[in-house]
């Protein structure tokens, strides 16, 4: 059998890495009673709030249905609120509630330790190295996407 090539075992490295880092996400969450699903949608709306649900499911590459599960769950919960979009009266804009703040100090502690672990052994220089680095390949799938032809999203998988 043939030595793989060193670009495909970044390729296997990254998605290996990628999948443990949400395994470890997951059971980080759920310590604070939340899934790591919520903790994305969470940390989207804080950034973006005011957004609508279609904006929010694209940003988080989940089918609609799946979203509206997770907002119904945080909604209930009392840390996202609807909220009418003045533009469209079909649509619903999202935001926090003051009940999510000290939640989302709490994830990003936990968020801030997560990746300190991760990286256990990794200096800083390296790290802004790799992210930089990431980030090439980054823009470069995202040109390859846009050069796929008129419509972005075919045959793509969302998951969700």
């Amino acid at each position: 059998m043939p030595q793989p090539s060193i670009n495909r075992e970044f390729a296997f490295t990254l998605n290996d890495v990628a999948r443990l880092l949400r395994t470890y996400a997951d059971y980080k969450a759920a310590q604070l009673g939340i899934t790591r699903a919520q903790w994305a949608v969470l940390v989207r709306v804080d950034r973006f709030e005011g957004l609508n649900q279609s904006e929010l499911a694209e940003g988080l590459d989940l089918q609609p249905i799946t979203l509206t599960r997770l907002l119904d769950k945080l909604c209930d919960s009392g840390l996202i609120e609807r909220r009418p979009d003045p533009a469209d009266r079909r649509a619903k804009r999202l935001f926090l509630t003051p009940a999510a703040r000290p939640l989302l100090e709490r994830l990003s502690e936990l968020g801030e330790e997560t990746m300190a672990n991760t990286l256990a052994g990794v200096d800083g220089a390296s790290v802004k190295d790799m992210v930089a680095k990431l980030s090439v390949v980054k823009e470069n799938l995202r040109r390859l996407i846009q050069q796929r032809g008129a419509d972005p999203t075919a045959g793509e998988r969302r998951y969700g």
